[in-house]
C-alpha cells in the first residue's frame, strides 16, 4: 500500500461526521469517504447516518443491503489509517502504596502491541516522524512505562547528555543565583549599586551594616516570591505542560510537548528526567523575571526572584523525592497524590509541593 497509514483513536473518527469530512470505521481501519458520498448508489444519507462510526455490521446486514466484494474493494481506496489498540495503565481505581514501584516494561512487546514509540531507539525522532494522530499520542503518552535505565531521546551523545540531569545539579546551579539576588536586593534597599553589567560584585564587607528596615523589605519580597512560585508551579503545570486540548495536531508540536513534559508522563520514574535541565528552566524563567523587572523597582524584583528561585529549587528536589526516596509523612502523602496524577487521573492534581492551588481552583485529585 503506497499511502502512509496513520494511527487514530475512536474519538478522532467521531469528530468527522459531516458531509464535508466523513470518516467511517471497519474492522479497525479508518476510511475517509467524503469524496464518495455523491457516488454512493444508495445516496449519501445512508452513509451520513453512520458517519464517525463503525460500519462493519451495517455493510454485512442482509436485511438491509449486504455489500459485494467489489464494494469492499472500492472502500479500500479510501483508507487513511487504522485504530490504535493500546492498553490502558491509568485507571480510576489505582491506589498508591508506600512501597509502590512499577513493573519494568518489555520494550519489544510494548512496541508490537501499541505501535507507538520503540523504547529501544531514540525517542524524539520517532515523535517527529510520527504516524499517529494527536489523540493517539495523548492517549499513549499518558500511559506510563518503566525502564531500568533512562531511554534515549537523541542519537548523538552530546545532545543526549543535555537531556539528563541529576537532582543535585538544580541546587548547585540555582541556589547561588538565588542567594546573589537576595544580597543584591538587600544592598539595593540600603543604597545605590552599580548596574550588574558594569560591576556585578557586591560590597560584602558592608553586610553587617545593612539596617533592619532593608532586611525587612527584602524578606517581604522574598516571601512574596515564595508565594508567587507556588502559583506558577500550579499554572505552568496545568496550562503549559498540560496544554493537551489546544495542542495542534502537527509533529513539531507533539515533539515540543513530548520534550517539555510528555516524556515525564511516559516514563515517570526516569530518575534523570525528574528535574529540569538548567537550560530548559533558564528559557522558562526568562519572560517571568523580565516581567518582574518591568513591573517593580530593581530591589523589589531581585527579592521576589530570589524567593521564587529558592522555592523552585525546593519544588524540583521535592519532585525527585516524591518519585524516588523514603519520605516523612507529609511528603509521603504528597507522593501518593503526585503519583495518582500519573497513574490515576492526569487532568487533576497539578500541585507538587502542596495542594493549596488545587483546592483554590477545584482540581483536587481524590486519593
Amino acid at each position: 500500500m503506497s499511502k502512509r497509514i496513520r494511527i487514530y483513536t475512536p474519538e478522532d473518527v467521531a469528530e468527522h461526521s459531516q458531509a464535508s469530512s466523513c470518516w467511517v470505521l471497519r474492522e479497525g481501519r479508518v476510511y475517509d469517504v467524503s469524496l464518495f458520498l455523491n457516488d454512493h448508489p444508495g445516496g449519501d444519507d445512508l452513509i451520513l447516518q453512520h458517519a464517525g462510526k463503525d460500519v462493519g455490521e451495517v455493510m454485512k446486514d442482509k436485511l438491509g443491503h449486504e455489500h459485494s466484494d467489489a464494494a469492499y474493494n472500492m472502500l479500500d481506496e479510501y483508507i487513511i489509517g487504522r485504530l490504535g489498540t493500546g492498553e490502558s495503565v491509568v485507571r480510576d481505581d489505582w491506589v498508591a502504596t508506600d512501597d509502590f514501584h512499577p513493573d519494568t516494561t518489555d520494550s519489544t512487546k510494548d512496541y508490537e502491541k501499541n505501535a507507538f514509540l520503540d523504547l529501544r531507539k531514540p525517542l524524539l525522532r520517532q515523535v517527529w516522524e510520527a504516524n499517529f494522530s494527536k489523540s493517539y499520542y495523548l492517549q499513549q503518552v499518558h500511559q506510563p512505562r518503566h525502564l531500568q535505565e533512562s531511554a534515549r531521546l537523541f542519537g548523538p551523545d552530546i545532545l543526549e547528555m543535555c537531556t539528563r540531569t541529576e537532582w543535585y545539579i538544580v541546587p548547585i546551579f540555582w541556589l547561588p543565583i538565588a542567594v546573589y539576588l537576595l544580597l543584591r536586593s538587600l544592598f539595593q534597599f540600603t543604597g545605590p549599586l552599580p548596574d550588574f553589567f558594569e560591576n556585578p560584585s557586591l560590597p560584602l564587607s558592608y553586610l553587617s551594616f545593612i539596617p533592619a528596615e532593608s532586611i525587612a523589605k527584602t524578606m517581604a519580597c522574598f516571601f512574596l516570591g515564595n508565594l508567587i512560585w507556588t502559583l506558577l508551579e500550579y499554572t505552568l503545570h496545568r496550562f503549559l505542560f498540560h496544554i493537551d486540548r489546544w495542542l495542534p495536531d502537527r509533529p513539531m508540536f507533539l515533539m515540543l510537548h513530548f520534550l517539555m513534559h510528555g516524556i515525564h508522563h511516559y516514563l515517570p520514574m526516569d530518575r534523570l528526567r525528574l528535574v529540569m535541565p538548567p537550560t530548559l528552566f533558564f528559557i522558562l524563567q526568562l519572560p517571568f523575571t523580565q516581567l518582574a523587572y518591568l513591573l517593580f523597582p530593581v530591589a523589589v524584583a531581585n527579592g521576589i526572584i530570589s524567593g521564587a528561585f529558592t522555592f523552585y529549587v525546593g519544588y524540583d528536589c521535592m519532585h525527585y523525592a516524591l518519585h524516588h526516596t523514603k519520605l516523612p509523612q507529609y511528603m509521603r502523602d504528597m507522593k501518593k497524590y503526585h503519583l495518582a496524577h500519573h497513574y490515576k487521573n492526569f487532568e487533576l492534581g497539578y500541585g507538587v509541593t502542596s495542594k493549596i492551588w488545587d483546592i483554590v481552583f477545584n482540581t483536587v485529585l481524590p486519593v
